[in-house]
């Protein structure tokens, strides 16, 4: 199973891509696929890395769907495999591949669990057309995927293809980090006097969390500074309705973009989705919603081959505004796809008149249009946070750890001082970037009507 780098050639639908994800994962979402290169299963990573597996022979000669058992502990301890697992097998049964259905699907953050099964979202990602391309059997296992399944028929290790968007040597770090912290600090004051240099073995294994972060962010920016994959785009801006309480942040990060036989997704908060622009699985018609009774538009449904809605654009955040229509028109020639009108029942509710965006509660991708208008206060702060993630309480609990070696700025030893440093580095490099966020937040990026004309 060679490895190779990828070329720049548009591949051969259907394609895989995975859920949405935003900075400082983007690089995730941008290349991570998985597809067929004629008789052979190619999957590659973040980084245009790819592995390849032969069809017949030794290789891969089967495939088993193993859906998921509750869906509820499902969700809560394997959220990945909550929609199901996908498993390639060879000759004799073995274990191959592993394809956890949930982390290959774009909308897969948007769209409740309970509202898809597992068959549908098999097609959904584009799995099912891929088997069909590549002419191998597919089986379902009466055995849900757990413990009983984990392990490959006749042993032996198999591969994974997921894509969390977690650095495994950023997860180390950051657990070394705290665990050397603990272990240090626990020998520095039981040791006495003679192991003061531990204190400083202490300060600097804390400053390795967000050490470790600040190198993570910034090789991301490093990998997708010159990602010239979006500069030939047709990029559709949002147009909200005036006085409507649009925000700086919303108008300057949700976008549509359209790209030869791709489209991308962004959201309010800078998450991306790719989709195959047409086929099965692929936005391949755009449906106009309107209002049962007024015929007040209501949003625009991204629907795939089989009729099922990917994306939703709320029409009052999207195309209400000065240029609205304008808009509308360049998305539907650049989409160049077929364009319905349909009313949308359950926004007939007169109890809810007053709300305009009730409607999409009514939606199986109410989500998917909450993120893509805009969103106020600690929400949007929340989902943007540099920790986000993270622990929540993260940018409380390491400054309050680091604060108690920071008195060693005071201290008449180097020792001591260094110490003290470095617990004083630790701080900044958490409270820094969050009172920053803070700040921009609430001046500049999540104030309602804070940017151009719509």
């Amino acid at each position: 199973m060679a490895e190779q780098s990828k070329g720049e050639k548009m591949l051969p639908e259907p394609v895989l891509r995975p859920s949405g994800m935003r900075f400082p994962t983007l690089d995730v979402v941008r290349n991570a696929r998985v597809y067929a290169d004629e008789e052979t299963l190619v999957v590659r990573d973040r980084r245009g890395r790819e592995k390849r597996y032969p069809i017949g022979g030794e290789g891969i000669r089967g495939a088993i769907f193993f859906p998921p058992a509750d869906v509820w502990e499902t969700t809560m301890k394997h959220p990945a495999a909550r929609w199901g697992v996908l498993i390639f097998v060879d000759a004799e049964g073995r274990y191959v591949l592993q394809i956890p259905l949930a982390q290959w699907l774009p909308e897969a953050g948007v769209i409740g669990t309970a509202r898809l099964r597992p068959l549908e979202c098999l097609s959904r990602t584009g799995l099912k057309q891929l088997v069909d391309t590549l002419g191998v059997p597919m089986t379902e296992s009466e055995t849900p995927w757990g413990r009983e399944v984990f392990t490959s028929p006749g042993g032996g290790r198999y591969d994974w293809a997921g894509n969390t968007g977690h650095i495994l040597w950023h997860s180390w770090l950051r657990g070394i980090g705290i665990f050397g912290w603990f272990i240090a600090l626990v020998v520095a004051f039981s040791g006495g006097d003679g192991y003061g240099w531990v204190l400083l073995v202490a300060a600097g294994a804390l400053f390795l969390v967000p050490g470790s972060d600040v190198v993570v962010r910034a090789l991301a920016w490093w990998r997708t500074r010159g990602d010239g994959q979006l500069a030939r785009a047709c990029v559709i801006a949002p147009s909200p309705e005036p006085g409507a309480g649009a925000t700086r942040r919303f108008r300057e990060t949700a976008a549509v973009r359209i790209l030869p036989g791709e489209v991308v997704l962004t959201n309010t908060f800078g998450e991306e989705r790719w989709y195959a622009l047409g086929g099965t699985h692929g936005i391949a018609r755009l449906v106009r919603l309107t209002h049962p009774k007024t015929r007040a538009d209501l949003g625009v449904e991204l629907r795939d081959g089989d009729g099922r809605a990917r994306g939703l654009l709320p029409w009052r955040w999207w195309f209400a505004g000065s240029v609205g229509e304008q808009h509308w028109a360049e998305l539907v020639e650049a989409f160049q796809l077929p364009v319905s009108q349909e009313a949308f029942r359950p926004a007939d509710n007169p109890s809810h008149a007053d709300n305009p965006d009730f409607w999409r509660e009514k939606h199986e991708l109410g989500r998917d249009a909450e993120k893509m208008s805009p969103v106020h206060g600690k929400a949007v702060r929340r989902a943007t946070i540099w920790q986000a993630g993270k622990g929540g309480n993260e940018p409380l609990l390491i400054p309050i750890f680091s604060a108690l070696l920071v008195g060693g700025l005071f201290a008449e030893s180097a020792l001591g001082r260094a110490v003290g440093i470095v617990s004083a580095l630790t701080i900044v490099a958490v409270l820094g970037p969050s009172v920053v966020h803070q700040l921009t937040s609430r001046l500049f990026w999540d104030r309602p009507d804070a940017g151009g004309p719509s």
